[in-house]
């Protein structure tokens, strides 16, 4: 994921809408699960994410939270969180896999917080926010036209992204465009308060033992 200096563009997308809202767990249910589970997490990870973010600051200088523009549910763009990991002479507005040389600009501290995911904590305010879900396809800038068209096709948009997600247990970095299509679509068809907690708990275990982790992506 690429970082911007100077703010962002609203993605050049056209914003369709959502489908139908899914009934039962997808409603309320589910965002009650999200905002639950969410707080508690921000309490757990508090003091990882001060050192991560005092770090940051230290190798560097310049802004720690980073926000770039996500494609979110209905297609709509929406500002995503993270920790900085990237110096300020990247790219603007490219994911970091369409990079040449992606390790040129991921700084050490960087290099470190995205090994374990934690550049993604900031996330878990994005789900309180309710842009986010915490099990869902994971949001992608607009520039990935490829996976954001094959998402729409399969009705992908009709949820929420998420910080996690079926695609992320199962290759994560490792797989191809299409198959992340293929399994954001699967958790759309399969969505359930089980598979939620399921798939948080592959998480952990994925992101303990960095399994299908690309520092450069």
């Amino acid at each position: 994921m690429n970082e911007t200096r100077e703010g962002w563009e609203l993605p050049l997308v056209p914003a369709v809408p959502a489908q139908t809202a899914r009934q039962g767990y997808g409603g309320l249910p589910k965002r009650l699960f999200d905002i639950i589970v969410a707080s508690i997490l921000l309490i757990l990870v508090a003091i990882p994410m001060l050192l991560a973010a005092l770090a940051t600051k230290l190798e560097g200088g310049g802004c720690v939270i980073f926000r770039q523009v996500r494609v979110g549910v209905g297609m709509r763009p929406f500002v995503c969180y993270k920790f900085r990991t990237m110096k300020p002479d990247a790219p603007p507005d490219r994911a970091s896999a369409a990079l040449e040389h992606p390790e040129r600009y991921i700084t050490r501290v960087g290099a470190a917080l995205r090994r374990f995911s934690v550049d993604e904590l900031p996330q878990l305010f994005n789900v309180l926010l309710g842009d986010m879900s915490l099990v869902g396809p994971r949001p992608v800038i607009p520039g990935e036209t490829g996976l954001v068209e094959l998402r729409r096709r399969l009705g992908v948009y009709s949820v929420k992204p998420g910080i996690t997600g079926l695609a992320q247990v199962h290759g994560r970095d490792c797989i191809s465009v299409s198959r992340k299509a293929e399994l954001d679509a699967e958790y759309v068809r399969r969505m359930s308060l089980w598979l939620d907690i399921a798939l948080l708990c592959r998480t952990f275990f994925c992101v303990i033992f960095c399994r299908d982790v690309h520092e450069g992506k």
